[in-house]
């Protein structure tokens, strides 16, 4: 009689784990249709019209944004070096610390991304992750498509706005430029930062490249 009671509560075990496997099986597999869903929504919802900055074919030249790259390039240093902004270099510099190693030449670029960043009006934070993405901080990187410096400019800009002598590997200048475009496609997607980022990087319709840029602004520069 126990004998029996026993191998009745043994059966009723393994079937009950057997039922919860299949549950968590099935979990699973609804889990994954469901992320599977949500990214093809994500990217059929994106227009898949390109307009690259830094993508293998040239973009139709914007003329709204070669006259805002003209008036910032011209335009008078706008930085203050204000006690704000000092917390905010000490912060960020022990982040940058990464990339660069050399104390002067970190502070050298955080005063120039504030600066640029805040003339154009946009999160100091969103370019730095911005230039991470694009070039690791390395003021002579140049793509295979022929993209220079920091944040990656596409050299055809220069000839668009008449300014063939700039130096898109001087600091200042890349970032004058970058910050630019950057705000330009922000403003004109209405402040949606994924897309914006998509038409910085010439990946409208995708979203790879917004999601590895809004990783590193979120995980490394908040």
């Amino acid at each position: 009689m126990s004998s029996s009671i026993n191998e009745t509560i043994t059966q009723g075990r393994l079937v009950a784990l057997r039922i919860k496997h299949t549950m968590q099986t099935i979990s699973a597999w609804y889990a994954s249709i469901a992320i599977s869903i949500s990214l093809l929504l994500i990217t059929s919802a994106l227009p898949q019209t390109v307009f690259a900055n830094t993508g293998s074919q040239r973009q139709a030249v914007d003329d709204e944004l070669r006259a805002e790259l003209i008036k910032a390039i011209s335009s008078a240093d706008s930085f203050e070096d204000r006690f704000d902004a000092e917390v905010w270099l000490t912060a960020m510099s022990h982040k940058l610390k990464r990339y660069i190693k050399d104390p002067k030449e970190r502070l050298t670029i955080l005063r120039g991304v504030h600066r640029e960043a805040t003339r154009a009006g946009l999160e100091p934070e969103l370019v730095l992750a911005v230039i991470q993405i694009e070039s690791a901080f390395n003021p002579y990187a140049v793509s295979v498509v022929g993209a220079q410096g920091m944040m990656q400019i596409m050299p055809f800009w220069k000839k668009e706005i008449g300014r063939v002598e700039d130096n898109l590997i001087n600091l200042d200048t890349n970032l004058r430029y970058g910050c630019t475009i950057l705000k330009h496609y922000l403003d004109r997607e209405k402040g949606n930062i994924a897309n914006a980022l998509a038409r910085y990087n010439g990946s409208y319709g995708t979203t790879k490249y917004s999601r590895k840029v809004m990783t590193a602004w979120f995980d490394r520069w908040k």
